[in-house]
């Protein structure tokens, strides 16, 4: 092995071989590969880094090309086992009370050429994600007047000297050797490297070194193969209407047979599935990838006219189903070829059978040439599903095998699943939160499923969570609303999480939920275009020592942190160009993995909303020091008046505390209407008898400004709102037009 042992001024030869003897010793443990080094200026800087593992700095050495003298807290400077090696690699002891004296001894460092490092979060990381940064290192490049790099250590979150699991060292390494990547970011002069500056670009960096991994270049179907046969005879899918249980390899067996069917019989690129959560569902959707297919979610909840349209633009000549679920919606439009699930299933028993055992015995990679499967998915289309709808037409979403492997990826290191883990999955497929956290998720990373069809029918939900001990729920807060009419508190005592999206979680269902169940409610945050996982609140991790801080996951009121490898940016509202810091409050940009590859035949709204990889998401937001993320309200949802922004999701909630309607289903809107004088004006969709001028006395009482108090009332029987309980936008403003 050649090493290539990086200089110091000033080091002897005995310092050089130190370092050569060192870095050979970690380079049989890790491999480390640098993204961006090209980066890093020729004469001094400084490094600013997150802090994963124990080992970062080592990590970090090898990676850049020059030597790096790294600041080092005093208390571990001081250790006498760890001294004599921080003395010599020339390591600058920092005393968090007195400062400036390692401030000084750095800036002089970097003036004289040398890269330091100081790792800005000021502690390890016990959660994963990047915490809020100390202001020691704007000091240190003002002082020093030199530029600052970004770096960011990707995949080391795992690894045994990392706190994964709740604990350093003591669990076996997840592969070996470890492979990991640093990414240098852009140089900052001192000036722009602010920490809301320096916050952004470690995300950017952390989202180029996790395109990266070689995974995302995957056929989602290979990914598949492999998940299913890690643990072939393990239960993986239990239906809840029948209790039927099928384990990995059945599953598997009974896939590879219907996907052989398809490829034989059909010969168009996609093929749509009408069929809710359940066990013909999963094999469904995997069978079609299999044959390398594209499944097509169709929202049987959604009108005719919905459908016929996604059927006509996704170009779909066949449908697989089953008689039982057909009958219950002849108003469909259903195409030329339906394929019966139940009546075809038994008639292929034999080749399930057949298999089913080739599976077990044939490796991963030779099963996947056998079937045909191309090397790599990348970006080429995987999964095809439609947007809710619920501020006009349906889009077709194009969902990479990139996408779906990168945000599952995501979320296997968010939940963090254990042995004993399991989900409810009652969400239907054709929703983006089902099919990639509910379907594939587990197919890829083997957490046990329990199906229901039906997730408004939240009694025999909560009877499932508790016959089968279900740890995770995931729902809208709609649903939610049922099981607190519906549900007794011992049944859900199993969950450790429950996760709600699709929609804002009003703060007094989170209590009420809470009161009654005993179980915190963890709102995130996603778009079908995100593939949809962008953010969730989890469970602060339990504090292991008094001297150690505990590192927030959970904030009241936000959405939670980012999910690995997305990067934000925050701009104007009325400017695409105009760049905010990541605290202001702004339009929302995203850029990850996970991000879709466009509107399917539209080219014009893709462009609107993807640019160079950037999302516009369409919501307003911003993110916090601690890199929590708030989203404010759709931009759909706001309305200028005299050149003020109005969020109409506040305005509802300022309405529902003062009409007293706290945990209530939906009974009003608001919506804009033109207005002459002032461009826009609120008109409020209630189906409460309301008194106008008790209200705007209320409101004003509760501080509420003029302008954000409704014009108009207007009644309607009902609050138009999709099957997901979202708000059908759509439709309260043609209410509102015509009112």
């Amino acid at each position: 092995m050649i090493v290539n042992v990086k200089a110091m001024p000033g080091d002897t030869i005995g310092d050089r071989i130190f370092y050569a003897f060192g870095l050979a010793i970690v380079r049989l443990v890790y491999r480390v590969k640098a993204i961006g080094a090209e980066n890093l200026p020729r004469g001094g800087a400084l490094l600013v880094p997150n802090h994963i593992t124990w080992v970062d700095a080592i990590v970090l050495q090898i990676a850049c090309p020059r030597a790096v003298r790294f600041i080092i807290d005093e208390e571990f400077y001081r250790k006498r086992i760890l001294r004599p090696v921080l003395y010599r690699v020339r390591a600058i002891p920092i005393n968090r009370h007195k400062p400036r004296q390692a401030i000084r001894r750095a800036a002089e460092r970097i003036q004289s050429g040398e890269l330091v490092c100081i790792f800005p979060e000021g502690q390890l990381s016990r959660t994963g994600t990047l915490q809020r940064l100390q202001r020691g290192f704007e000091m240190i490049a003002r002082h020093a007047g030199a530029p600052v790099v970004p770096v960011f250590l990707d995949q080391l979150w795992g690894s045994i000297f990392s706190f994964r699991g709740g604990r350093f060292f003591r669990k076996w390494p997840r592969q070996f050797p470890y492979r990991a990547t640093v990414g240098f970011g852009p140089p900052l002069t001192p000036e722009e490297a602010t920490r809301a500056r320096v916050h952004e670009e470690l995300l950017k960096a952390g989202a180029d070194c996790f395109e990266q991994r070689p995974q995302l270049r995957d056929h989602l179907g290979r990914r598949a193969v492999r998940g299913l046969k890690r643990h072939p005879f393990k239960t993986l899918v239990i239906d809840g209407s029948d209790g039927s249980c099928l384990s990995s390899g059945k599953i598997l067996g009974a896939a590879l047979a219907l996907a052989r069917y398809l490829r034989g019989h059909f010969p168009e690129k996609r093929i749509a599935i009408v069929l809710p959560a359940g066990k013909g569902a999963v094999i469904a959707n995997l069978a079609t990838v299999l044959a390398d297919k594209i499944p097509v979610g169709l929202n049987f909840t959604a009108s005719s006219e919905a459908m016929s349209s996604a059927i006509r633009l996704s170009e779909i000549e066949t449908v697989i189903s089953a008689e039982q679920f057909r009958s219950r919606f002849p108003g469909l439009p259903w195409p030329g070829n339906v394929l019966l699930l139940d009546q075809l299933l038994p008639r292929l028993k034999r080749q399930i059978l057949f298999w089913w055992f080739v599976a077990l015995v044939t490796p991963a990679g030779l099963l996947a040439r056998w079937l045909g499967l191309p090397s790599r998915g990348d970006h080429a289309e995987a999964v095809l599903l439609f947007t809710s709808g619920s501020s006009g037409e349906p889009k077709g979403v194009v969902l990479s095998h990139h996408n779906v492997i990168g945000n599952v990826a995501q979320f296997t290191v968010m939940l963090d699943a254990g042995p004993r883990d399991s989900l409810l999955a009652s969400l239907p497929f054709f929703h983006s939160f089902g099919c990639t956290v509910t379907l594939w998720y587990p197919l890829l990373e083997g957490t046990p499923i329990i199906t229901y069809p039906n997730p408004l029918d939240a009694a025999t939900n909560a009877a499932l969570v508790e016959k089968y001990e279900i740890t995770v729920m995931l729902a809208t807060p709609t649903f939610l609303r049922g099981y607190l009419r519906k549900a007794e508190p011992q049944q859900l005592r199993s969950t450790r999480l429950v996760i709600v999206g699709a929609e804002k979680m009003p703060l007094d269902l989170a209590e009420k939920f809470q009161q009654r169940f005993g179980k915190c409610v963890y709102e995130g945050y996603g778009l079908t275009e995100t593939t949809p996982v962008v953010s969730v609140n989890l469970p602060d991790p339990i504090q292991e020592r008094s001297d150690v801080i505990v590192q927030p996951l959970h904030r009241l009121g936000s959405v939670g942190k980012m999910a690995a490898g997305i990067a934000a940016e925050i701009r104007a509202p009325e400017d695409d160009e105009q760049k905010l810091t990541i605290y202001d409050s702004g339009m929302l940009w995203l850029r990850g993995p996970n991000i879709f590859e466009g509107y399917l035949n539209d080219a014009k709204r893709t462009a609107e909303v993807l640019r160079d990889r950037w999302l516009k998401t369409g919501d307003i937001g911003r993110l916090d020091e601690d890199g929590f993320l708030y989203i404010e309200g759709r931009l759909s949802r706001f309305s200028k008046i005299g050149g003020e922004m109005v969020p109409h999701d506040v305005v509802e909630q300022k309405i529902i505390a003062a009409l007293g309607l706290e945990g209530s289903e939906r009974r009003i809107a608001i919506c804009s209407v033109a207005d002459e004088s002032k461009g826009e004006a609120l008109l409020l969709l209630s189906s409460e008898s309301i008194d106008t001028d008790a209200l705007r006395a209320g409101l004003r009482e509760m501080g509420v400004p003029n302008l954000w108090i409704p014009r108009r009332v207007a009644s309607v029987d009902a609050i138009p709102v999709l099957a997901s309980g979202k708000l059908d936008l759509k439709r309260c403003q043609e209410i509102a037009r015509a009112s």
